[in-house]
């Protein structure tokens, strides 16, 4: 039986085993949201939202604007090092959170609150509210408590776990913000200045989740910061399903109980026969698919046969058919393994397994044509970068499987190492994606009359 829960993080870590199909055998950065380069695309660029941003940036407040974002690149960058020094572990974010919403509180916010899961929301009110426009980063890391995240400083390169992703992002929130506050910018919609909790891991989007609940604010555009340069628009949710899947038996002395069924025999069982379906369906033609098993466990000694064995597995696609596919080949792998141990074994009771749903992200896109995704590529264009449309799976993943205009945009700036820990961001240049963040913003929440 598959079980829907909130997953928890596992507390060993027995190994690290990564199987990915042929076509997924370059490496992917980390640190840029759109996670399968080779599916960007470009769509015509519409002339009038091209005239629409040029027309906003010649405005004198906007110009204004585009300096004191510059004149706050201190303030910034002091923002930016004090959060990534606040440890925010998968499903503990809450320090960090707490902090957020002061940061939040004092940059001008008419009103800030944390919600149940612990987003962190600043309202700024429009002159009609008569819609919402929300800009966005994740406050969780990837990475688990205890992580050293002091920021080391070489040269013009910073260096911590999560420099880049997401605090980055949640920085240049502060600071569009900020900019606006002094530059007086009122526009026509409410903006909620958002940091999420849950977008990595096993968080499986439940920060955005809840926003998008019947309990959270009514959003009617989306815009997350969550990636590299200003040039990548991530408009697509890349689905994913990851599961736990758990074999028990009694376990014993490995001699004294030999012949009982052994769970890692099960899971290694499972994980070929996976592997090796799983290998011919992604070679079919079709929308790109990819499955990795990416930590097994279990098991407390070379002489005991283990009482349990598991393993976490990430499936990906755009497509809702072919992650069903993969997904349908992984479940026959899993049963199969578990009858063929059980019919090895010698003596006592049979294995069961355990398969646990511990995350479900929507797949969906969002049409080049409509009016954010247009600004987006126009407020890119305008600051001399190539806006590129691709897939990813971020927090936008929500938004655009309800059918709400979406996007993800770059945090700027240079970076890498992202989910390790030599993680290192550069400075260079990363005002221009909160000159982005801001003009897409303006034009999406309107400029009031």
């Amino acid at each position: 039986m598959i079980k829907k829960i909130k997953p928890v993080l596992p507390v060993i870590l027995a190994l690290s085993l990564a199987l990915v199909s042929a076509q997924d055998l370059t490496a992917q950065t980390a640190s840029t949201a759109t996670e399968d380069t080779r599916a960007s695309r470009s769509a015509p660029l519409q002339k009038k939202y091209q005239s629409e941003i040029a027309d906003l940036a010649k405005k004198s407040s906007v110009k204004n604007a585009f300096k004191t974002i510059l004149d706050l690149e201190p303030e910034t960058l002091k923002d930016h090092i004090l959060l990534t020094e606040i440890p925010a572990p998968p499903f503990k974010e809450q320090v960090r959170g707490k902090q957020y919403a002061q940061m939040l509180k004092a940059a001008g916010a008419d009103s800030v609150w944390i919600d149940e899961v612990g987003n962190v929301i600043g309202k700024r009110k429009g002159r009609s509210g008569k819609r919402t426009v929300v800009l966005e980063g994740h406050l969780d890391t990837v990475f688990p408590e205890g992580t050293d995240v002091k920021v080391k400083q070489v040269g013009d390169t910073l260096k911590a776990p999560g420099i880049g992703d997401d605090t980055r992002a949640l920085a240049m929130v502060l600071t569009v913000l900020k900019t606006m506050e002094k530059n007086n910018l009122e526009t026509d919609a409410d903006v909620l200045f958002i940091g999420t909790v849950g977008e990595e891991g096993l968080g499986d989007l439940r920060g955005v989740k809840q926003l998008f609940s019947p309990t959270g604010p009514k959003i009617d555009s989306y815009i997350a910061v969550d990636g590299g340069a200003i040039g990548g628009i991530t408009h697509r949710g890349l689905g994913s399903h990851r599961y736990r899947v758990t074999y028990k038996g009694p376990g014993g002395h490995s001699s004294g109980a030999f012949g009982l069924a052994n769970p890692h025999n099960a899971l290694a069982r499972a994980i070929h026969y996976f592997s090796t379906e799983a290998d011919k369906f992604v070679r079919e033609p079709g929308v790109r698919t990819t499955y990795n098993v990416g930590v097994i466990g279990g098991g407390t000694s070379v002489n005991s046969i283990p009482f349990e064995s598991w393993m976490e597995v990430d499936m990906r696609s755009e497509s809702p058919e072919r992650l069903a596919g993969v997904d349908k080949i992984l479940q026959a792998a899993i049963q199969r393994g578990l009858q063929e141990e059980n019919q090895m074994k010698q003596r006592d009771a049979n294995l069961t397994v355990d398969v646990k749903l511990v995350g479900d992200r929507p797949s969906g896109g969002s049409d080049p044509s409509i009016a954010l995704v247009q600004r987006t590529m126009a407020a890119t264009k305008f600051l001399q970068a190539e806006p590129r449309l691709g897939v990813g799976s971020t927090n936008s993943n929500i938004p655009i499987s309800k059918g709400v205009p979406a996007v993800t945009i770059g945090r700027g700036g240079v970076g890498g190492g992202g989910h390790a820990l030599k993680e290192w961001w550069v400075n260079d240049k990363g005002h221009l994606a909160i000159q982005q963040a801001l003009l897409v913003l303006l034009a999406e929440a309107g400029m009031a009359k």
